[in-house]
C-alpha cells in the first residue's frame, strides 16, 4: 500500500514584520503545501509582503494573548501537518534539505516533531545557544496553544519524535516592553502569582537586571510543591547568576547544586560549577566537573542551553586545569580536542605551540646524562 504524502501547512502570526518576513518565507515557502498568515495589527508593509507568498492572509483582533492568535492560525490549516514559525526565524540550507527529507519520510503515525531552535550564532555562523521546541504537529490531533506570553503547544498525549531540522532565530527587535506590559496585565487579571506565571515574572525581573526581585521570585518558584522540571533547572541557573551579580558566591554554588534535585547533572551545569572552582584556582575540583560535562552525550530536554558546554568548552577549561596541575600531556590532548571544534582559533593554536614546546623542553631536561 502506497504511503499517503505528508502535506504541511505553515502557520504564522505576524505584526510589523516587514524587515524579516520575506527572509523567513524565502527560506521555507517552496517546502510548504499551504501558508497561513494571521496578522495581529500591522501598520507597515507586512501584509503586502505576505500577500506575495499566500492568499491565506487573515486579520486577528489583538488581545494581548499569543496563544489565542496561534490557535486562530492553526484553525485555518487544512494539511495533514502544521509547522509554525516566527517571522524572525529562518531555515538555513542544510536544514531546508533536512526538512525536505523529513517530509518525504515522516510516518503518519507521528503526532509531533521536536526540532532545535538556535538562538545565537558565533562569528562563523555556528550555533552557540539552543533550545528545542515542538515545531511540527499532526493537524487531526487538534493540539492547542496555552499561555498569553511565552506560549507553549500542549501535547497531553501522542507519539513524539526528535528531528535534526534546526530553526535559526535571528531577532531584530527588542520586545521587552511589550512583554512586560502583557505580563503585568496577565498578573493583574490572574490575581495570583504562582506556577509558570511566577516563572515568567522572575525571568522578566532578571532581564531587567533587577536581581534581588528575580532571586526572590526564583526562590519562591523552587519552593512550590510541583512544577515543570526544566523550568526549575533554568530557575536554578538564573538564580545562580543573580547571586553572582549580587556578589554572593556561596549562594551561587548552592543554586547550581540545587539543580541536581530535578535531573542528573547536565553539561552546562557541570561547566558552571567547574567555572566556580576554576576562578578560585581549585584546579583538581574544577577538572572533575569539566570531566563530568564531557560525560554528557548531547543536549536533552527542551530548555535553552549554551552549546559550547556540550562540545569544546570543557576541553579548553581542562587544558588550563591540567597545565596548572603540571599534566602537560593531558593539557595538550584537551587543547587538540578543542581544536577539532575550533580549528582556526588563534588562542588554541597559540596554546598548541606553547604546550608542544614545553613538553619538548621537559622531555629534553629529563634525558639522562651520557
Amino acid at each position: 500500500m502506497t504511503k499517503p504524502p505528508v502535506t504541511i501547512s505553515l502557520c504564522m502570526i505576524v505584526k510589523n514584520e516587514e524587515q524579516t518576513l520575506a527572509r523567513c518565507l524565502d527560506s521555507v515557502a517552496d517546502l510548504m503545501d499551504e501558508i497561513i498568515i494571521v496578522d495581529t495589527g500591522s501598520t507597515d508593509q507586512t501584509k503586502t509582503i505576505a500577500a506575495r507568498y499566500t492568499d491565506r492572509l487573515y486579520t486577528f483582533d489583538w488581545n494581548d494573548d499569543f496563544a489565542d492568535a496561534r490557535n486562530e492560525s492553526f484553525d485555518k490549516a487544512t494539511c495533514s501537518y502544521i509547522l509554525w514559525l516566527d517571522a524572525d526565524d529562518v531555515l538555513l540550507e542544510p536544514d531546508r534539505e533536512r526538512l525536505r527529507s523529513l517530509k518525504r519520510h515522516l510516518s503518519m503515525d507521528i503526532d509531533a516533531v521536536v526540532m532545535p531552535l538556535h538562538l545565537a550564532e558565533g562569528e562563523q555562523g555556528e550555533p552557540l545557544f539552543t533550545s528545542r521546541r515542538i515545531r511540527l504537529v499532526k493537524r487531526e490531533r487538534q493540539y492547542c496553544w496555552a499561555g498569553r506570553l511565552h506560549e507553549d503547544l500542549v501535547i497531553p498525549e501522542g507519539r513524539i519524535v526528535h528531528s535534526d531540522v534546526a530553526v535559526t532565530h535571528r531577532r531584530m527587535e527588542d520586545h521587552t516592553l511589550r512583554n512586560q506590559r502583557i505580563l503585568a496585565r496577565w498578573i493583574s487579571e490572574s490575581g495570583k502569582l504562582e506556577g509558570r506565571l511566577l516563572y515568567f515574572y522572575a525571568n522578566e525581573c532578571f532581564d531587567r537586571k533587577e536581581y534581588a526581585k528575580a532571586a526572590e521570585a526564583f526562590n519562591r518558584l523552587l519552593g512550590e510543591p510541583s512544577g515543570y522540571r526544566e523550568d526549575r533547572i533554568t530557575a536554578c541557573v538564573r538564580l545562580a547568576e543573580c547571586y553572582l551579580h549580587r556578589g554572593e558566591p556561596e549562594q551561587q554554588l548552592d543554586s547550581l547544586l540545587r539543580s541536581f534535585r530535578y535531573d542528573v547533572p547536565q553539561a552546562d551545569l557541570c561547566c558552571m560549577i567547574g567555572d566556580w572552582f576554576f576562578t578560585r584556582k581549585e584546579w583538581s575540583t574544577a577538572a572533575y566537573w569539566y570531566e563530568k560535562a564531557l560525560e554528557q552525550r548531547g543536549v536533552s530536554g527542551l530548555r535553552a542551553v549554551p552549546l559550547p558546554c556540550y562540545s569544546w568548552l570543557p576541553h579548553v577549561r581542562l587544558s588550563h586545569c591540567c597545565a596548572n596541575l603540571g599534566k602537560l600531556d593531558a593539557s595538550y590532548e584537551h587543547n587538540q580536542k578543542a581544536l577539532q571544534y575550533l580549528p582556526e582559533d588563534p588562542h588554541l593554536l597559540d596554546n598548541e605551540r606553547k604546550l608542544r614546546s614545553a613538553i619538548q623542553n621537559l622531555s629534553s631536561s629529563a634525558r639522562p646524562l651520557k
